[in-house]
């Protein structure tokens, strides 16, 4: 049977890919799992939860469930801390906030997950994860040293850095709720030399930017906001009819 990894990349083979964040905080679980089956029937490729810090596990481990009953699509983590972890998900983003100017963010958090997250089995995909401005929550959170959106030589390094460390995946974001996406010039940059898929967040809410973001080099978008407002699901049906 094919794990979370193999699932992305045979997709990726035939098509561009669309991820839907939900921020188990923001909405009860039933109702998380309704906006995750929506978002199945409207083409996204994988649920991923993630965004609020201090979540608790109760709360956590029921989102994951109700959307497990409800998609047959791959449901990933995406944890803001060590203790954002549920053995109910199909998988994990292993992540390293590699511009962050505190040492919590890039290995510290992980170390303390590591040893639980082995024991459980969960399947860890690593990722780099890179935030450009203005960076919003994310980026006052996880104190980061953010990248200017004209820097192309620093994003270039970070990004190719991940990789050649052994990372699967470089992720550019923008921050949720972010103004504008990442430009389309430092998404080139990112992506140029790169052999890895490059995923970029923050800041997408309508499918001409889909497009603009998938058509620099994005090879994986992901949206969460938008599935917050209402009115969303014609406006992620066209988003993801538009990047393919």
């Amino acid at each position: 049977m094919m794990n979370v990894w193999e699932h992305i990349t045979e997709q990726l083979r035939i098509k561009k890919l669309h991820m839907t964040l939900i921020d188990p905080d923001e909405q009860s679980a039933s109702d998380a799992a309704r906006v995750a089956k929506i978002s199945e029937e409207l083409g996204t490729d994988a649920i991923m939860i993630g965004g609020s810090t201090g979540i608790s596990q109760e709360l956590l481990d029921e989102t994951v469930i109700r959307i497990k009953e409800s998609v047959s699509i791959p449901v990933i983590l995406f944890p803001t801390t060590a203790s954002a972890v549920s053995r109910h998900a199909d998988a994990i983003y292993f992540m390293s906030l590699l511009n962050s100017k505190n040492p919590k963010f890039i290995i510290g958090e992980q170390q303390r997950a590591s040893v639980f997250i082995g024991k459980m089995g969960l399947e860890t995909i690593s990722m780099g994860y890179i935030v450009i401005e203005p960076g919003m929550k994310v980026g006052e959170i996880g104190e980061v040293d953010l990248i200017k959106r004209n820097d192309v030589g620093r994003v270039m390094g970070y990004a190719k850095a991940a990789e050649i460390l052994g990372m699967k995946l470089i992720y550019l974001e923008a921050g949720s709720g972010a103004p504008e996406p990442v430009p389309s010039h430092i998404i080139k940059a990112a992506k140029e030399g790169l052999a890895v898929p490059l995923i970029v967040g923050g800041g997408i809410r309508d499918p001409d930017t889909a497009k603009a973001v998938v058509d620099a080099g994005a090879d994986i978008i992901i949206t969460g906001t938008l599935v917050e407002v209402d009115g969303w699901e014609k406006n992620l049906s066209e988003l993801i009819s538009k990047i393919n």
